[in-house]
């Protein structure tokens, strides 16, 4: 009853909200999978059969209600060199295998690696989408006459004043209804959705891909698809992450990994190119009041019908009009916020996010840009836990005994100074290490306090190590060559 529940509110909860944003999402998916088809070398029918499948596909498939999947730059880019070199349908076949790496990711819990993404990478990774999506209209805003600017101006008017009088419809869709009206009632010489492509006629096919079943087709397909998945669940995952910050709610992102990985499979099987989602589209579904799984069935549903069906009018949308969407979408994606925080925030975390966006920014890479993030916030973290150890020494009033508390984690990047504090030790004939208010974390920790004892040792020093907490003590005992009590295992005192 629980599940029938679930299901119900994640599907029928605000279905008339649901539809209208998915509409909205629709209309909006057209340019971007034509634009991201002829990024890839293919024609655009793969880039819009793969927005269509993908679309409903993870509706029922993926772990994040409301967010939308479809052909994406990301992955497109990724296969421009198999493309070129091996043809189209070894860009389906590497996506079949795409999609059965992704369902192996959910399998395996791949997912559990967005812990290691800091929440100033998430924001780098957000505001370079959103200078991205605003450079990619500078195209339709160049080189064109002085309807385009009217219209996009127009566009954001309905935008952002519509919702001050009614909420009932989204206004981007309402911005897009007006406008495609009056540039067809007008005959303005503006950009249509016709211009940047051929649109297909009828539905997708089913068949498999044509290529040999070999052992060289696999050596031609695995690195791209293994590219293709690394890059396709990343984005996924962080998108999944900002609709839960956006909507409030969480998602399940092993459920998300298979899901995509099922997606992509269809995709190619009815003739799509690979995708993954969309940060761009899934801000628009949420701004447009989309919470459910509808949503995103309905984007792909209606897109579909849009280009069996309405093919012709639809060809007649003004660019100008979604150019006005994407804007608002560049404007409410941007975390303004991270700007004043600049100065607020430690320095680490605002050298994170602001090299996460140059990253992104300059090689237009969204991957590349979140490891250059996830690396630094690792090296910082290190830094940080490394500058918070030190050791004290206390001796007897005789000076014939000495004490060292050590205090705070040892680790790789702190053993240098956990050996250096006690090069210095030339007095005390016996020596105690107090490590209660530390932890060992790694076998170089380990190590480094073995070579402290053996030196120790080898000098004639007496010496006892006292304190280990339970992990600490498990992590000694199974590598050190000293046991708690100071008896040496295979080093003998000179």
């Amino acid at each position: 009853m629980s599940s029938l529940n679930a299901l119900a509110r994640e599907w029928l909860a605000q279905p008339r909200a649901d539809i209208l944003a998915g509409i909205v999402v629709a209309l909006a998916l057209i340019p971007e999978a034509i634009g991201f088809s002829i990024i890839a070398g293919v024609d655009p029918k793969i880039g819009l059969y793969a927005s269509v499948s993908i679309a409903i596909v993870v509706a029922f498939t993926g772990g994040r209600p409301a967010m939308i999947s479809a052909a994406t730059a990301a992955v497109a880019v990724v296969v421009i060199p198999l493309v070129r070199e091996h043809g189209v349908e070894y860009l389906f076949a590497a996506t079949v295998l795409m999609g059965l790496l992704q369902i192996a990711a959910g399998l395996l819990r791949l997912d559990l690696l967005m812990q290691f993404v800091s929440r100033s990478v998430i924001t780098g990774f957000v505001n370079a989408l959103a200078i991205l999506i605003f450079t990619a209209q500078l195209p339709q805003l160049t080189h064109v006459g002085w309807q385009t600017y009217a219209m996009v101006a127009a566009g954001l008017a309905i935008i952002y004043g519509l919702p001050r009088w009614t909420k009932t419809v989204p206004s981007p869709l309402v911005a897009i209804i007006v406008l495609t009206a009056f540039s067809i009632a007008t005959d303005a010489p503006v950009n249509t959705v016709g211009g940047m492509g051929k649109l297909p006629e009828g539905l997708p096919s089913f068949a498999f891909p044509h290529v040999p079943l070999t052992l060289e087709t696999l050596r031609i397909i695995l690195p791209y698809s293994l590219t293709m998945a690394a890059v396709g669940l990343l984005e996924s995952m962080l998108t999944a992450q900002i609709v839960d910050d956006m909507t409030g709610t969480e998602s399940d992102k092993r459920r998300e990994c298979a899901g995509q990985g099922g997606a992509n499979i269809v995709a190619a099987l009815f003739g799509g190119m690979a995708g993954c989602a969309m940060i761009g589209q899934s801000v628009i579904n949420v701004t447009s009041g989309g919470r459910g799984r509808l949503s995103t069935f309905t984007a792909g549903a209606f897109l579909l019908f849009l280009l069996a069906v309405l093919g012709p009018l639809v060809g007649r949308i003004p660019m100008p009009a979604l150019v006005a969407v994407m804007i608002m979408v560049s404007i409410g994606t941007f975390s303004w916020n991270s700007l004043p925080n600049l100065r607020r925030h430690p320095l680490t975390s605002s050298i994170v996010m602001v090299s996460t966006v140059v990253v992104v920014v300059a090689t237009h890479d969204l991957a590349k840009g979140v490891v250059v993030g996830v690396l630094l916030s690792g090296i910082f973290f290190a830094g940080k836990v490394r500058r918070m150890f030190r050791v004290e020494r206390r001796e007897t009033p005789d000076g014939r005994s000495a004490t060292y508390y050590v205090t705070g984690q040892i680790f790789f990047a702190s053993v240098d100074r956990f050996a250096h504090a006690f090069q210095s030790e030339r007095e005390a004939t016996k020596i105690t290490i107090d490590v209660s208010a530390a932890h060992f974390w790694d076998i170089s920790g380990v190590g480094a306090l073995d070579k402290i004892v053996a030196r120790l040792r080898r000098d004639g020093r007496e010496v006892e190590v006292i304190g280990n907490n339970q992990a600490s003590a498990d992590l000694l005992d199974k590598f050190a060559l000293f046991d708690k009590t100071g008896v040496e295992m295979g080093l003998t005192p000179r």
